[in-house]
């Protein structure tokens, strides 16, 4: 299974194309607003609005054998304690041993925000390398976690 933490990933097209290539179910997890596939492997669930209850459902459901696709660092790091494939969506892994600087990071960053309400994110758009680094990625996840899962 592939879980997709949706509301805001901008490779859900590409994410679509390689489930359907390894004929693996896809769940698109949102709030709503997306259209949903005429692809029978793909299914979207709607949760109720709010802070982290996508994260909560995919946290709670993840595990050995799936892939998992977020940018968000706490989630990913509940989904790698559960022993699932976690990337992010410019081919970024996460993996037990690095999502502890993860999590650090993103709390230093959260913390130099708070300090200067002007700061800005990174600035960096999403690119064409990232989308490769992405489709490799998950192409590696997903034979991994077929190792795992069963």
């Amino acid at each position: 299974m592939i879980y997709v933490d949706a509301d805001a990933c901008p490779v859900k097209a590409e994410a679509e194309a390689v489930a359907t290539r390894h004929k693996i179910k896809l769940l698109m997890v949102c709030n709503g607003g997306l259209r949903p596939s005429q692809n029978p492997l793909v299914e979207l669930v709607y949760v109720p609005d709010g802070p982290d209850i996508a994260d909560i459902w995919i946290a709670d459901r993840a595990g050995p054998g799936d892939v998992v696709i977020t940018g968000d660092i706490p989630l990913a790091a509940k989904c790698v304690a559960a022993g699932a494939e976690v990337i992010r969506h410019n081919g970024e892994i996460f993996t037990k041993a690095n999502i502890g600087n993860q999590l650090a990071m993103r709390d230093l960053a959260a913390d130099m925000r708070a300090a200067d309400p002007f700061r800005q994110g990174s600035g960096r758009a999403f690119s064409k390398a990232d989308k490769s680094r992405f489709l490799n990625a998950l192409e590696q996840a997903v034979r991994k976690a077929a190792t795992k899962g069963g």
